[in-house]
């Protein structure tokens, strides 16, 4: 089959589907999507909030506790453990199919009955505050997460431990205020650095040992400001830089920032890969248009944070790992496959339009199951019922198709509209990847969560914290510190924030100062060093007279390096000639 052009029924931009694609849909027995996939991408997104956590009353137990759900939501949200337990039967909350009414409806009236898990945190220990997260041990305020340890105020991380503040780094120890980093060892406010240890304020460094502010280097030790030192001499210049005061580490950050702006670029972080395209891949065979992708993704489009041996996944993410023929699903797969709109469903094979469940096969359009089969809507049937039923709600789908505020059609095939999400808008990740105003929000019909009033009055200013950690006692475990910029972080920001007395030691250790900004605020600040979910065609703005072309390189590329940035932007031939 032909590529063919669509346009996308919400953005009315046009996208192309390829003969591959087709093939795909095929496969997996759906048909086309009417969203482009940045469509696609915000509306489950739209779905998903990490990072906003409140405090309400557990609907079984009447204690209170941390929840993704806002306590102004009429909803019936209980504490994760006793969700977990078997004080309860989700079967209970079964229904039988209404061909009156379009299935997204029925699927969101189940789900407002149905306990919901205040938040997705499986396997913890010690590790209550954490969000879509799995086997994390003595860990606060992380969140997409990953077998981690003694790990504060993080995103998208895994196999990491005795480390803070980091955002997209896996395998990695000791560290702190790291992006995009992976297999390092002490390693401070760095950025895309790899295998390395003993160093801070790196920007594109491989298997470096004791290098500071230093970027596109490989193999060295003993570098400063790019220089080589003798070990005397490098140690000399590093006792005259103090980054346990507050006051050196911000001048040093812009130092930093300025030395960013002179190196190279590579036009992508694509490692051990072929026939990809995107950003921040390792293994990559036959993939295109994936972003943060790591330890081998195959005949894959449009995915985004997906980990461990994927293969044949479309339009899905954040967060699919171990999983096969996954479409228009995230916080899904860990050995499953065949999934279908779907979110945290693990270990289960042979799913569609379903939340929260483990360990199923053969379920449609349900929530919160573990070890069934042939379920929709919760409720039980045999083989052969489901099969039957199955086929006539899909058909009934697409004659009685769900209708958002925007005029948008919502029949078999496309995920669930954003609007029927248990989450406003502001609240999302989505927020974050897609920033809407309010006005905006409101038109396209999703819920805009007003900010809540604050019951706590900071005591000390962020302007007044002690400048240097040596200074720093247990008295500040006491002290509420109003954050330095405040409603910046999508309007997210805390406002005021503690130190906790783990914090703090994790501090002292490594000779950090204390941060003047809540965790919020300091994740946007990080999150803004990434490049967006896009790629545009661009060309190598390589002019290296010994790189084998005259005048400027004429290799072309697909980048998220959108055109008129400011950086350095080098193929990889370039890259390599003048980097490696």
């Amino acid at each position: 089959m032909n590529p063919k052009t669509r346009t996308c029924q919400n953005c009315k931009t046009d996208f192309t589907l390829t003969a591959e694609d087709f093939v795909f849909y095929e496969k997996i027995q759906v048909p086309p999507p009417t969203f482009c996939p940045t469509c696609s991408h915000q509306r489950r997104f739209a779905w998903r909030n990490t990072h906003s956590l409140y405090k309400r009353a557990c609907s079984a137990t009447g204690k209170d506790i941390i929840s993704i759900y806002s306590p102004d939501k009429k909803l019936n949200v209980v504490d994760q453990k006793y969700w977990w337990s078997d004080a309860w039967d989700p079967m209970e909350y079964g229904n039988d199919y209404d061909f009156s009414k379009p299935f997204f409806t029925q699927w969101r009236e189940m789900c407002d009955r149905v306990p919901l898990q205040g938040l997705s945190n499986s396997k913890a220990v010690n590790s209550d505050y954490c969000n879509v997260a799995e086997e994390s041990v003595d860990c606060y305020l992380i969140s997409a997460s990953w077998k981690n340890e003694r790990t504060l105020y993080s995103d998208s991380i895994f196999q990491i431990k005795d480390s803070s503040d980091l955002y997209v780094v896996h395998g990695s120890d000791f560290s702190y205020e790291d992006v995009y980093c992976s297999d390092v060892n002490k390693v401070f406010y760095s950025e895309k650095t790899y295998s390395s240890t003993d160093s801070a304020f790196l920007y594109d460094c491989k298997n470096c040992i004791n290098c500071f502010m230093c970027s596109n280097l490989r193999n060295k030790s003993y570098c400063f400001n790019n220089e080589q030192l003798t070990k005397e001499e490098y140690t000399e210049r590093l006792a005259g830089v103090d980054l346990g005061s507050a006051r050196v580490v911000a001048e040093r950050k812009a130092e930093y920032a300025e030395m960013k702006k002179g190196a190279i670029h590579r036009y992508a972080t694509i490692l051990n890969s072929h026939d990809v395209t995107g950003d921040n891949i390792a293994r990559g065979e036959n993939s295109f248009s994936i972003f943060d992708a790591s330890e081998g993704i195959k005949d894959s489009k449009h995915v985004f944070w997906g980990a461990i041996n994927l293969s044949e996944v479309y339009n899905s993410g954040p967060g699919i790992g171990m999983g096969n023929l996954v479409y228009e699903s995230f916080d899904a797969g860990a050995g499953g496959g065949n999934l279908k709109f779907c979110n945290v469903v693990y270990y289960s094979t042979n799913i569609e339009y379903s939340f929260n469940c483990y360990n199923c096969a053969d379920c449609f359009g349900c929530y919160g199951l573990r070890n069934k089969k042939y379920c929709i809507l919760n409720k039980q049937y045999t083989k052969e019922e489901y099969g039957i039923l199955v086929a006539k709600i899909k058909q009934h789908m697409m004659d009685l198709p769900y209708v958002d505020a925007a005029g948008n059609t919502y029949g078999y095939g496309e995920f669930f509209p954003a609007e029927l999400s248990p989450f406003c808008y502001n609240e999302t990740i989505a927020q974050s990847f897609f920033p809407l105003s309010r006005e905006e929000i409101t038109q396209k019909g999703y819920g805009y969560k007003e900010a809540d009033e604050k019951s706590y009055h900071p005591t000390i200013s962020a302007g007044s914290l002690p400048d240097h950690i040596d200074t720093v006692d247990e008295a500040i475990l006491k002290e509420v510190i109003e954050c330095e910029h405040p409603d910046k972080a999508f309007g997210r920001c805390s406002a005021a924030f503690k130190i906790t007395p783990d914090e703090l030691r994790f501090y002292k250790r490594f000779s950090i100062p204390l941060p003047r900004a809540c965790y919020q605020c300091r994740h946007f600040e990080r999150f803004k060093k990434r490049n967006p979910l896009s790629l545009w065609h661009r060309s190598c703005m390589c002019e290296c007279e010994n790189h084998e072309h005259s005048g400027i390189c004429p290799n072309e590329f697909e980048t998220s390096y959108a055109p008129g940035r400011s950086e350095l932007v080098y193929c990889d031939s370039c890259y390599q000639k003048e980097v490696l």
